[in-house]
């Protein structure tokens, strides 16, 4: 009877644990009118963003920040948490990070002086 237990509860776990998945295509949160779609993709143990589409107000447009990498060596943590780095286009800078993956919401910030000042936004899962 405990390996069975034992054994629903591991299922459980393992559903919860894949239940809010950071992989995928997501919207960022607009800025200045601009925002972009990120796939997220396993690479190497962790997993990474890459800006695939840009757009200003409601139109796709070539920025040259297409390809570039945003979300960088995100590191599950359990319980749809993640830690890596990210960077901001706007400064040219990385910075520590965070994500929280709550269904199709993703909390994502990236910090200074050892997480204490952070910035965040909230992207929206597109698939």
């Amino acid at each position: 009877m405990r390996h069975i237990i034992a054994a629903a509860v591991l299922a459980l776990a393992a559903t919860a644990a894949a239940a809010d998945p950071i992989e995928g295509v997501w919207q960022t949160q607009p800025d200045d009118g601009a925002f972009a779609h990120v796939t997220i993709a396993p690479c190497g143990g962790a997993f990474c963003g890459t800006i695939t589409r840009t757009y200003k107000g409601q139109s796709q447009y070539q920025s040259p920040n297409l390809g570039r990498q945003i979300v960088i060596d995100m590191a599950p943590q359990g319980g749809g948490n993640y830690t890596g780095k990210v960077w901001r286009p706007a400064n040219d800078k990385i910075y520590n990070g965070k994500a929280t993956v709550e269904g199709d919401r993703m909390s994502l910030s990236g910090c200074v002086a050892g997480g204490l000042i952070c910035k965040s936004q909230t992207w929206a899962r597109v698939q």
